[in-house]
């Protein structure tokens, strides 16, 4: 497994069916004193506005909020994107919400939080794509690795539905394929 020695503004994970467990299971096992920004864009209920967020602090060693339209990227903080908003991070270390049109049947669309990563920070961002059942995030995940970021996608075998990373994977070969427990090993060993 390899460890990216260069250091990170942003760590941007996508996931969606089944992505909640592997995405509690990460921020369980991460160090307290991790120091990455960290950006969480989950498929998820449009109409719920609550709970995921009180589900996943329940569980995390740093904390996880919502961010509003504007926010800063922070160290040590997960910002998970709003229900029914794409999430974009921008150029200043910011974060925009929008409302415009979903793309791959999603809002918030992976595919923009992991592309609008990689032309922000370039080999500075790293990208995760976990389980999920449609293929939002390929086309993001792939950007990310085109512009010399580092990009990491849940093995397929450990994954609840495939979908996801098996469409990133025909695109392009990461990084990294890993479990969850080795994607936490990779997290709690990057440089910030």
């Amino acid at each position: 497994m390899n460890i990216p020695d260069q250091k990170f503004k942003v760590v941007v994970i996508g996931g969606s069916a089944g992505s909640f467990s592997v995405v509690s299971r990460i921020l369980s096992q991460l160090d307290p004193s991790f120091s990455v920004p960290i950006v969480l864009c989950l498929h998820r209920l449009k109409h719920i506005r609550s709970g995921l967020v009180e589900g996943l602090n329940m569980k995390s060693k740093i904390p996880v909020v919502e961010p509003y339209d504007k926010d800063k990227l922070r160290p040590g903080i997960a910002m998970l994107a709003p229900s029914n908003y794409h999430l974009f991070v921008e150029f200043d270390g910011t974060v925009s919400l929008s409302t415009e049109e979903v793309n791959n049947h999603s809002r918030p669309s992976i595919d923009y939080a992991f592309s609008s990563a990689a032309f922000a920070f370039r080999e500075k961002a790293l990208g995760i794509i976990l389980t999920g059942a449609n293929r939002d995030g390929a086309q993001g995940i792939k950007c990310i690795h085109d512009k010399k970021g580092f990009t990491i996608v849940q093995d397929p075998a450990s994954c609840e539905v495939d979908t996801m990373p098996r469409a990133a994977l025909k695109l392009f070969t990461p990084n990294q394929v890993l479990k969850p427990d080795e994607i936490v090993q990779v997290l709690n060993q990057l440089k910030g």
